[in-house]
C-alpha cells in the first residue's frame, strides 16, 4: 500500500500543481518580486505609430464580411497605416467577391483549399508592413485593440503580442458559455502573470501579433498555428506579451458538442506542439520560458488528464483498503472525486433540458476539457484531424 499511496499522491500533486498550484507559484513570485522591486516594468510607447497589416486568413465567412470590414474600419488606428488584408483559399461561398466590394481591403484568394496554415504561410509572403496583426473573421475586435498591440511593440525585446480572447456575454447561460467563460478569465490572469515573469507561453489564434520579419514557414500539416508560430517566435530570444485590453470577442460554442469537437481539435494539435517543439522542453537552455512552458501547457496536454484518470482506480484500492464506508482519509478523498464527476454528469443532464445551474457547469467544462485530449490524442496518432477550417458552430 506504500507504493499505491505514493503514487497516489503523485497523480494528485500532478493534477493539483497543473491546475491550481502554477497559478499559486506564479501568484507568490510576482509578489515577492513586485516587494523587492524586481518586478519586470511594462514598456510602452504611445507615439510608436509603425505600419501595421490587420491579416484575416478565411474560409466562407461570407455572413461575417460586412460586419468584419465595418469593426476592422472602425479601430482606433491611423488609416493610412493600418492595411487590411484578406487571404480566402478555397471559399467558394461568395467571401472573396463580397470582400472586392470594399475600399481598402486588399483580397487574394485561390480556389484550391490548403487549410488556415497554407493561406497564412502564402499570404505572409506579401505582407510589407513591420508588424502583423492576426485575427479571425467571426471575431470583433476592441476599438483600441490595434494600438494596444502596437504599443508592446515599443519594447525591441518583444517580439509577439497575445490579445485576449472574450466570450459573448448572453451565451453565458448555457453549460459551455459558462464553463468557457471562467475558463478563458482564468487564463487570462495565469497570461497576465505569466508576461510580468518573463513571457506569455503561445498566443491566442482570435487575436496575436508578431513582427513580420520573424516569421517562420509553418508545416502544412501543423494544427495550433498560433500557438507554434508565437512560440518559435520566444524560441528566438523575444519575449510574448499580452494585453487583456486588446481583445478579441466572439460567441460561445453552439453547445458542448460543438466545444468539444473544438477542443479534440486543440488538444490534437497540442500534442503535436509538444513533440515539434520538443527542445524547448530544456529548462537549462531556455530557462524560465521553459519552466512556463512545462508548467502552463505541456502538463495539461500529457500527465494531467491521465492523472486525473488513474487516481479514480487508485483512489478506489486506497479506500477500500481502509474501509470504503468508513470516512477515512482516503475514504473522503475518493468519495469527493465520485461527487465531482457526479457533478459533470448532472451538469450534462441539465444542459440537455435546458436548466441553468452555472456552479455544476463549470465541472461539466473542465470534464469535456479533459476527454478531448484523449480523444485528441487518438486522432494525433492516427493523424485523422485535417488541417482545413474546422470551425465549431457557435451560439447567436
Amino acid at each position: 500500500m506504500i507504493v499505491m499511496q505514493i503514487l497516489f499522491w503523485s497523480l494528485l500533486f500532478i493534477v493539483f500543481y497543473t491546475y491550481i498550484g502554477y497559478g499559486l507559484l506564479l501568484f507568490v513570485i510576482i509578489k515577492i518580486r513586485r516587494l523587492f522591486g524586481i518586478a519586470k516594468s511594462r514598456i510602452e510607447n504611445t507615439d510608436y505609430e509603425p505600419d501595421v497589416t490587420l491579416f484575416i486568413a478565411a474560409y466562407n465567412e461570407k455572413d461575417f464580411v460586412a460586419e468584419k470590414v465595418k469593426n476592422s474600419r472602425e479601430l482606433e488606428y491611423p488609416p493610412h497605416k493600418l492595411h487590411i488584408v484578406w487571404v480566402t483559399d478555397g471559399s467558394d461561398d461568395g467571401t472573396p467577391d463580397l470582400l472586392k466590394q470594399f475600399d481598402g481591403v486588399e483580397v487574394h484568394h485561390l480556389p484550391q483549399r490548403s487549410g488556415k496554415i497554407g493561406a497564412m504561410n502564402r499570404g505572409m509572403k506579401l505582407i510589407k508592413t513591420p508588424i502583423v496583426v492576426f485575427c479571425d473573421a467571426n471575431t470583433m475586435l476592441g476599438k483600441e485593440s490595434i494600438r494596444r498591440i502596437v504599443n508592446l511593440f515599443s519594447n525591441p525585446k518583444v517580439g509577439c503580442v497575445s490579445g485576449e480572447k472574450r466570450i459573448f456575454g448572453k451565451d453565458k447561460d448555457i453549460a459551455v458559455g459558462a464553463g468557457e467563460g471562467f475558463y478563458w478569465k482564468y487564463e487570462s490572469t495565469l497570461k497576465k502573470w505569466d508576461a510580468e515573469l518573463y513571457s506569455v507561453v503561445g498566443a491566442a489564434g482570435e487575436l496575436f501579433s508578431i513582427r513580420t520579419e520573424l516569421y517562420q514557414e509553418v508545416e502544412k500539416d501543423t494544427l495550433l498555428d498560433d500557438f507554434i508560430i508565437s512560440l518559435r517566435v520566444a524560441q528566438k530570444g523575444y519575449t510574448i506579451q499580452y494585453d487583456p485590453e486588446a481583445y478579441a470577442i466572439e460567441s460561445a460554442s453552439a453547445n458542448v458538442k460543438e466545444e468539444l469537437k473544438r477542443k479534440i481539435r486543440i488538444s490534437a494539435g497540442g500534442l503535436q506542439s509538444v513533440f515539434r517543439l520538443s527542445s524547448l522542453l530544456n529548462i537549462f537552455k531556455y530557462g524560465t520560458l521553459s519552466f512556463q512552458y512545462i508548467s502552463h501547457r505541456v502538463l495539461r496536454w500529457t500527465l494531467a488528464p491521465l492523472s486525473l484518470l488513474l487516481l479514480i482506480p487508485t483512489g478506489l484500492i486506497l479506500a477500500i483498503e481502509e474501509g470504503i464506508l468508513n470516512f477515512g482519509f482516503y475514504c473522503i478523498l475518493f468519495w469527493l472525486q465520485l461527487l465531482f464527476y457526479l457533478s459533470a454528469l448532472l451538469g450534462w443532464y441539465l444542459e440537455n433540458r435546458s436548466i441553468s445551474i452555472k456552479l455544476l457547469f463549470v465541472p461539466y467544462y473542465f470534464f469535456i476539457m479533459n476527454l478531448s485530449v484523449f480523444l485528441g490524442f487518438k486522432r494525433f496518432l492516427k493523424g485523422s484531424q485535417s488541417v482545413n477550417w474546422e470551425r465549431a458552430k457557435r451560439g447567436t
